[in-house]
């Protein structure tokens, strides 16, 4: 019996980077189903803050070449990799100059939220995909995490829904205590996300153009939603209420059973 491939997809992962609990889950939770037997890989973006030469990203040049249709524009996608040597796991960073060769992650060095983080939001979601299918790598079971990731299940769902590599995928999403207050353009928001076939009517959920936008969709095209405890507030609260029949609540983060029992269920194992 082949193992379990459970692909991990998520703003920040420790020991890279670190500015919230999001970092410590996705290093922690991939680490022990590693153990449990799982092949893991997991997928972030390359935040400028990132020290390639001290953590010894590299780029993959066999994956090069793939640009991501951002609107008009098409942007050329670099893949690099680095492993977490204590855990023996593989780390994709997702790279492109104009989104993510900034000295800050998500504000500038005045505090500011960067007006393109829903561009950027974008393209790491369909390059950590374009980079899964010149892996050749299928998942069984794509668990996103946090408001960066939430795209990843509407384009499995849609754009992916009968690629060979996520035909069977399954997905959760876990929203995380991570809220911002800014609005983004609503037509450029769209425009940005869309990708293939991808009309308006798929992106109802992102009429607000806000953080709670892009939770509300990343949990309407998740076959499963795991909000963790301590990553709970009233604005994510009053979103995943519109999925109960495919939510899970309050969830700790180490409770390895639970997520094990979850994604062998979604694999139909």
């Amino acid at each position: 019996m082949s193992k379990l491939r459970i692909l991990y997809v998520s703003s920040e992962v420790d020991p890279f980077l670190n500015t919230s609990r999001i970092a410590d889950f996705v290093r922690n939770l991939p680490t022990a189903m590693q153990e449990r037997g799982m092949e893991i890989r997991i997928l972030v973006p390359r935040f400028g803050s990132i020290n390639e030469r001290k953590n010894r990203l590299h780029e993959v040049v066999r994956l090069s070449g793939i640009t991501i249709p951002m609107g008009e524009e098409e942007k050329p996608l670099t893949i690099k990799v680095a492993s977490i040597p204590a855990a023996k796991l593989q780390v994709y960073f997702i790279d492109n100059e104009d989104y993510f060769q900034r000295k800050f992650v998500l504000t500038d060095k005045e505090g500011a939220f960067y007006e393109d983080n829903h561009e950027r939001a974008a393209f790491f979601c369909k390059g950590a995909l374009e980079t899964v299918v010149k892996l050749g790598w299928s998942p069984d079971v794509v668990h996103c995490n946090d408001w960066m990731s939430s795209l990843v299940p509407l384009y499995i769902s849609t754009h992916y829904k009968n690629h060979p590599i996520f035909k069977d995928s399954k997905t959760i999403f876990s929203p995380h205590n991570s809220e911002f207050d800014f609005t983004f353009s609503n037509e450029d928001l769209l425009e940005k996300v869309k990708l293939g076939e991808i009309e308006d009517e798929n992106l109802t959920s992102l009429a607000n153009s806000d953080y709670s936008a892009f939770i509300k969709i990343g949990a309407e095209y998740a076959d499963k939603v795991v909000s963790l405890e301590n990553a709970e507030n009233s604005r994510i609260q009053s979103i995943i209420d519109e999925f109960k029949s495919k939510t899970y609540q309050n969830i700790a983060e180490n409770d390895l059973d639970f997520f094990e029992k979850l994604y062998l269920e979604l694999a139909g194992n």
